[in-house]
């Protein structure tokens, strides 16, 4: 495991991701066939990591894109004190299919959340044409 100085690495991840949310298992598969991990410098303030998460949780829903684990992570998130600080990190599936959003403490050594986003085109259910 990690010292409090140091990123995990990619094996470390791997193990991190247990059953945090329903996520986690679609993302180690990701990574096991060899999707790309990245592990982001620096600290991001809970509120700002957890209003990310919540409005990619609204507007996905609104546009119709898959997600999974999205919204548990929002529910993670919103338990925890407003005032601590977060590690985030990413997994991007090898055929690009999803991208994996990871929510890690402070020091990176625990994992708390997983959220995963799929590779998709919109639709929209009215049947309006959605302008990327």
């Amino acid at each position: 495991m990690a010292t409090e100085d140091e990123n995990p690495s990619q094996p470390d991840i791997t193990a991190m991701l247990q059953d945090q949310t329903s996520a986690c298992e679609a993302a180690r598969a990701a990574v096991a066939v060899g999707g790309e991990v990245m592990l982001h410098d620096g600290q991001t303030p809970h509120w700002m990591a957890f209003g990310i998460a919540a409005t990619r949780l609204r507007r996905s829903a609104k546009i119709g894109v898959t997600t999974l684990g999205l919204d548990e992570t929002v529910e993670v998130l919103r338990a925890r004190h407003r005032d601590e600080q977060l590690r985030t990190g990413s997994i991007v599936a090898a055929d690009r299919s999803w991208f994996f959003t990871l929510y890690f403490d402070a020091t990176g050594t625990e994992l708390l959340a997983c959220s995963g986003v799929k590779s998709e085109r919109p639709s929209r259910a009215d049947g309006q044409r959605l302008q990327l």
